[in-house]
């Protein structure tokens, strides 16, 4: 019988990646309001823990099983992207900020469903 194929996560560029925004979000929320600590900072901040997590707990299963768990670090990177317009909107971060997580957040998805695609 054929053992499936693992994937170990920490050898993974987009596992790197999501580390990457997980660490730029905490930095960024840090700068918001106090009021909104259980609010849109808790929010962003899981959303974001989300992405590494779902790659993680996924590489440890089957080809078709980890796609699914890809699926839910994308939609969670989606997520994330919307919430972090919804704090520009609301003043709590800049433009410049915006755009600079906005193109990580768009190079893992990219990243991501191509690596989904090889799978």
């Amino acid at each position: 019988m054929i053992k499936p194929k693992r994937h170990n996560y920490k050898n993974l560029k987009i596992w790197s990646l999501g580390i990457e925004i997980v660490d730029d979000v905490f930095t960024i929320t840090k700068t918001f309001p106090t009021e909104e600590k259980f609010g849109l900072i808790s929010q962003i901040n899981r959303c974001s823990i989300s992405i590494p997590s779902n790659i993680a707990e996924g590489s440890a299963r089957t080809d078709k099983s980890f796609s699914h768990y890809l699926d839910i670090s994308l939609g969670s990177s989606f997520e994330l992207e919307t919430q972090l317009i919804i704090a520009f909107n609301r003043k709590y971060i800049n433009k410049t900020t915006l755009t600079s997580i906005e193109e990580k957040i768009g190079e893992f998805q990219r990243m991501t469903m191509g690596f989904q695609n090889k799978l």
